[in-house]
């Protein structure tokens, strides 16, 4: 049979309709994929008045990426919710995982206070020289060897209790000092890749399922557009119904992963989100993920001292270190402030607190030893996600890209009519009566 004439026969137009239908459902799926996590970053040109043109455009359509910024392009959907993501993620799941307080006590306060000391120790003549020399010059400069070493060690001797002290205060206040949703937010936005891992590692069975599942989607219901265009035989109805199944395809893809939220059993068939089948699995992994990335001792560090609230956590620190400094001194104080005067004094003591408390929140930043303590904060998360409600649990991941998954039924809607087209140009002389 020549290739003409099965191009003319009426039943192989109709099934190959179908076949049509599967291979762009599979294309949708997989190229719908590309879009929600990549570029990472955004990328496009700009267009000198795009920003103020895209002011006056509905809502939705201002929500594609660079628009709002001037740009004429694209960046993944997960990335660029990165920081709605972080947001998201603690009002659904981190903060019913635990508060700041028990994140702060699984990473062990009495372990942390060793680790500092151990950094700190080495440390303390620089910090003593530095001090005396910016307040007293002079004087630190006359001292004997001896006596300035006798310091040393009785700084050196004080600074376990010192630092003791130090992260029991921290402890305290850490509901003060520490606000999980902006320091997330900010590691999120900072970080748009650790966002696509998540979704990467925490749904890759289900995501490739979904890909699989667009042939099969766009295979039956290709059978019921190839029998209307039979039965129909009009030439525009194919690219028509090419948009519906191009957007059903994604549609039905993304409710397979995510619903029904709760397990249902329909004559005896279990009905339960891809995704929500695997809460127990998906609990560990996503706890590794925001425990070694996330929640660690190192990033709790930098938003304590670097953050919004640094001021007061430095604030903090050196109205404790400062008692902690006159019980150093120990029975020179009373001398001390007689050979100094006591403004004076309380200076030195002032410049020596503040520079010793940027050295407690330092040791916080040493990777190695975050990590290690990492494996506590993962413990916790992986239990606590393991108990929330389906319905916290799927909004976790979800709820960041739902008001932009209208895009991606979009562009199956506009592939599906490409399809459609494509059809058309091949077959269309048959297929039209």
């Amino acid at each position: 049979m020549s290739v003409k004439s099965l191009v003319e026969n009426e039943w192989v137009v109709f099934w190959t309709i179908p076949v049509f239908t599967a291979v762009v459902g599979w294309l949708i799926n997989w190229t719908g994929l590309i879009m929600l996590f990549r570029p990472v970053r955004l990328h496009g040109i700009r267009i000198p008045g795009l920003a103020d043109l895209s002011r006056l455009l509905p809502h939705k359509l201002q929500e594609i990426p660079g628009l709002s910024y001037g740009r004429l392009g694209w960046q993944g959907i997960v990335p660029a919710r990165a920081a709605k993501m972080g947001s998201i993620s603690v009002d659904k799941a981190i903060a019913k995982i635990g508060t700041p307080a028990e994140f702060y006590q699984q990473l062990d306060p009495p372990a942390i206070a060793e680790h500092i000391v151990t950094i700190m120790a080495p440390k303390v003549p620089e910090i003593v020289d530095d001090a005396m020399t910016r307040q007293q010059p002079r004087l630190w400069a006359d001292l004997p060897p001896r006596i300035k070493d006798a310091v040393y060690q009785r700084v050196t001797a004080q600074l376990p209790s010192i630092v003791n002290e130090i992260t029991e205060e921290i402890g305290e206040h850490i509901d003060q000092l520490l606000d999980p949703k902006m320091m997330v937010i900010e590691h999120f936005r900072e970080n748009p890749a650790l966002v696509n891992r998540i979704f990467y590692d925490v749904g890759r069975r289900e995501l490739r399922l979904m890909v699989n599942f667009g042939l099969i989607f766009g295979f039956f219901l290709g059978i019921p557009v190839a029998v209307i265009d039979h039965a129909f035989g009009i030439w525009w109805l194919l690219p028509l119904m090419g948009v519906v199944v191009g957007w059903f395809t994604n549609l039905l893809g993304m409710a397979l992963i995510f619903q029904p939220v709760e397990e249902k059993r329909v004559l005896g068939v279990k009905l339960h989100g891809l995704f929500l089948r695997r809460q127990p699995e998906v609990a560990d992994i996503y706890a590794r993920i925001i425990a070694e990335d996330v929640i660690t001792l190192e990033n709790i560090g930098d938003f304590l001292l670097y953050g919004p609230r640094g001021d007061r956590t430095q604030q903090m620190l050196e109205s404790a270190m400062g008692p902690a400094i006159d019980r150093a001194a120990g029975p020179a104080r009373a001398a001390l402030r007689v050979a100094v005067g006591s403004r004076e004094f309380d200076a030195i003591r002032e410049q020596v607190a503040s520079d010793s408390a940027a050295y407690t929140i330092t040791p916080f930043r040493d990777q190695d030893f975050s990590k290690r303590q990492s494996d506590k904060i993962r413990d916790l998360f992986a239990k606590r996600t393991r108990e929330l409600p389906s319905r916290d649990y799927v909004e976790m991941l979800r709820a960041a890209i739902k008001e932009d998954e209208w895009m991606l039924y979009a562009h199956g809607a506009v592939l599906g009519f490409c399809g459609g087209v494509l059809h058309l140009l091949v077959f269309g002389a048959a297929g039209v009566r």
